[in-house]
């Protein structure tokens, strides 16, 4: 079996650890449970470290001119500061991270999708940002492995996000020691997973490795790693999935009957119009490689970039369901 590296993965501690929502609630969330298997959890509530307490009058994003503030509209407190404080502090004490998990819609942890009111009492609403403590988070570590709870509801999110987590996680372990032949195992184990992600800069990873012009280890290892975090930055296109597969496809091609051919070209154009999802053509490939032993293939981290347990063929049904 195979062991994986746990990856270190910051969380809003009202996802399952602590009712320490506003409301004194806990949120029950299944994936986060199934996860907590497989990373490391640092669990942190901004609104509670700034001492608001559980349960409490409920804070706002409000604009002020050219800047927003954080108020609790209940008693007028601005705790702007102390949120800004607290959001640095924290995130400077962090000495090795990988991801997070934010609460969604959260004046302090959303990362996208809090409200902006435009005063305090019964103001209307007019746009939606990042809380503090979520853009704080994403103006250190945007290259990381970022979503709130509610996106991860979502397969295809889910699935990029954990591929990106347990790649990252991957890479930083090897990173620790610079050491040349674990960089280049890293290249050669990802080969079709940094491919289906975005072949020219799979290319530019490998000339790295292939280090021509002699460069220190070190200096591969900070060249190598911009270059995967740029390329991890959005999820694979069908597209470039489809292309994987034939490319795998083709150490095959010459052993299978013409059935077996027509079968999975089949299954490519049901990929393709979402019919089928990506499991469906990869199951065929593994289950050729298992026939066929090819040890090259047995290694590619293309075919489980992230534990098996953890994958789930559940959709929140806003996107496409497949990836």
């Amino acid at each position: 079996m195979k062991k994986w590296n746990k990856p270190i993965v910051v969380i809003s501690k009202c996802l399952g650890f602590d009712a320490c929502r506003f409301n004194g609630d806990k949120i029950h969330d299944s994936f986060i449970e199934k996860l907590s298997k497989y990373v490391t959890f640092i669990t942190v509530c901004p609104e509670v470290e700034i001492g608001l307490g559980t349960p409490r009058k409920p804070i706002r994003i409000v604009s002020d001119g050219d800047e927003y503030k954080l108020i609790q509209p209940a008693t007028n407190l601005d705790v702007t500061k102390d949120m800004l404080d607290f959001s640095s502090n924290f995130i400077k004490s962090l000495e090795e991270v990988h991801g997070f998990i934010l609460k969604n819609r959260s004046p302090s942890c959303a990362i996208s999708d809090a409200k902006i009111m435009s005063g305090l009492e019964k103001a209307p609403t007019i746009g939606k940002s990042a809380g503090f403590f979520g853009d704080a988070v994403l103006q250190k570590f945007s290259h990381l492995a970022i979503e709130d709870e509610g996106r991860l509801k979502n397969f295809t999110i889910r699935e990029h996000f954990l591929t990106k987590l347990f790649t990252i996680a991957r890479f930083s372990e090897i990173k620790k020691n610079y050491v040349y032949n674990d960089l280049l195992a890293f290249q050669t184990e990802n080969k079709y997973l940094l491919m289906a992600y975005h072949q020219m800069k799979q290319k530019e990873l490998g000339r790295i490795v292939a280090n021509v012009e002699k460069k220190p280890v070190e200096e591969l290892y900070t060249s190598y790693e911009k270059v995967l975090y740029e390329l991890l930055s959005k999820e694979p296109s069908f597209q470039s999935h489809i292309n994987v597969l034939q490319h795998i496809f083709g150490y095959f091609s010459n052993n299978i009957s013409s059935d077996e051919k027509r079968f999975f070209l089949s299954l490519l154009e049901q990929y393709r119009e979402n019919v089928v999802p990506l499991s469906s053509p990869l199951g065929v490939l593994k289950a050729w490689n298992a026939r066929f032993s090819n040890s090259y293939l047995a290694s590619q981290t293309y075919f489980m970039p992230y534990p098996e347990q953890l994958i789930e063929i559940t959709d929140s049904g806003k996107g496409r369901n497949f990836a």
